[in-house]
């Protein structure tokens, strides 16, 4: 259905315009441009019905890559084959013409396609319906938002019966309600075996509709595979950049010793070590659900500073805020400390999650929330389970039953 083999784009940089004329010059030796490959060796296919998402960082190639496939973009090497109709939807603005109105777009958009008029026509009312903009459908397309200019192209888009649909992240500008209905059509269009190829920053959604998923980096494939472990892999990639800019960027007066994904405060306090303790209270980097674990966390004090507050958050592998308290939550008053002591505190708790992996967060802080010492990650743990459950806690539910009789079987019949 899909076919991209050795893909590649070349872009050539020049400092100025007037460069690009310099260098036609048959006596001008030195290049004066640099090569930037946006795209390096792409190759993957897609087969029928299957949806395929790319993920990767702002600049990798993404866009890109659709551009070439949806015919807009000729690479510099490599080839695109496609079979079927395929319909696009790209960055906004893509497409329509402002000064024509939402119905002239649509009907144009479908003669683009190869689709008579009469065909759009009786397409018409479901893509009114569908993108819900009332009488704007009969107005200019400069008057739209950005939100009524989406739900109009995607409506099209969809309605024109594609066999293969490209969607590049313009989706993330419309509202709750008209991505809730997006993602619906996507399940739909699964049923149907159309085929789906889609750039998304939302990883839940990836995970959610996609069948395989493909991590572009510096316009190279980083992963292709199963989306859980091309998004872990993702995942990783940005947590490791964003420890490298830290180390960077941490202030002076924080000691580097800990390996936080991000690191802030003024440094009145400083946290010295986190610890995640089993029952036992030995050190521990798995635990089994329903485990009780301690959180233990020593701070030293840099200033005077009465009634700090010590915090700790867990989260999930995404960034999902899990679980969450601190000792002004729990109101515990910690004191008064002076420069050069210590405190450590104790978080115990039993580790009702599902099998996952987790981060720990740590920080301490002022009473209005202001940072002394905040880390971000500081601790990664797994969590096995023998037991099977949905989402990210689990809550143990207890279940009973009983068989309903209907109507006639306990209806006692009168002579």
């Amino acid at each position: 259905m899909l076919l991209v083999q050795n893909v590649s784009k070349l872009y050539r940089l020049y400092r100025s315009p007037f460069d690009r004329i310099r260098e036609l010059n048959p006596f001008q030796s030195k290049p004066l441009h640099t090569d930037f490959w946006a795209l390096r060796d792409i190759s993957f296919s897609v087969e029928r019905g299957e949806i395929v998402s790319l993920v990767g960082p702002n600049g990798c190639g993404k866009s890109t890559l659709l551009q070439i496939i949806a015919g807009i973009l000729r690479p510099t090497t490599g080839r695109v084959v496609t079979r079927g109709r395929l319909a696009a939807l790209l960055e906004l603005g893509a497409g329509f013409n402002p000064d024509f109105t939402g119905r002239e777009n649509v009907l144009i958009n479908g003669e683009i396609l190869g689709i008579s008029r009469a065909e759009m026509l009786s397409h018409m009312k479901a893509i009114e319906a569908f993108a819900e903009i009332g009488d704007y459908i009969d107005r200019p397309v400069k008057e739209y938002s950005s939100g009524m200019y989406v739900r109009l192209a995607f409506s099209t888009a969809i309605h024109v019966n594609p066999e293969i649909l490209i969607v590049d992240e313009a989706l993330a500008v419309g509202d709750a309600v008209f991505a809730n209905r997006c993602i619906r059509k996507f399940e739909e269009l699964r049923e149907k075996k159309t085929t789906v190829l889609f750039v998304s920053h939302d990883l839940g959604l990836v995970k959610q509709l996609s069948h395989r998923a493909i991590f572009l980096l510096n316009g190279r494939m980083e992963a292709e595979g199963e989306p859980k472990h091309v998004i872990d892999k993702y995942i990783g990639v940005v947590l490791e950049r964003q420890k490298a800019f830290d180390l960077a960027d941490r202030p002076s007066h924080l000691t580097p010793n800990l390996q936080a994904s991000n690191r802030h405060g003024d440094g009145t306090s400083e946290i010295v070590a986190v610890r995640l303790l089993d029952a036992q209270g030995r050190d521990c980097a798995v635990i089994t659900s329903g485990d009780s674990v301690t959180v233990r966390i020593k701070v030293r004090f840099n200033k005077d500073r009465a009634t700090p507050m010590v915090g700790v958050l867990v989260r999930n592998r995404i960034g999902m805020d899990i679980y969450g308290t601190n000792t002004r939550i729990e109101q515990i008053d910690l004191g008064q400390y002076e420069p050069g002591e210590a405190l450590e505190v104790d978080f115990t708790f039993n580790a009702w999650l599902t099998p996952h992996q987790y981060t720990i967060t740590a920080a301490t802080q002022y009473l209005d929330g202001s940072s002394h010492d905040w880390l971000d990650d500081v601790i990664t743990f797994d969590v096995l389970s023998p037991r099977i459950a949905a989402g990210v806690t689990d809550l143990r539910s207890q279940i009973n039953f009983r068989r309903i009789q209907s109507h006639e079987d306990t209806t006692v019949a009168q002579n």
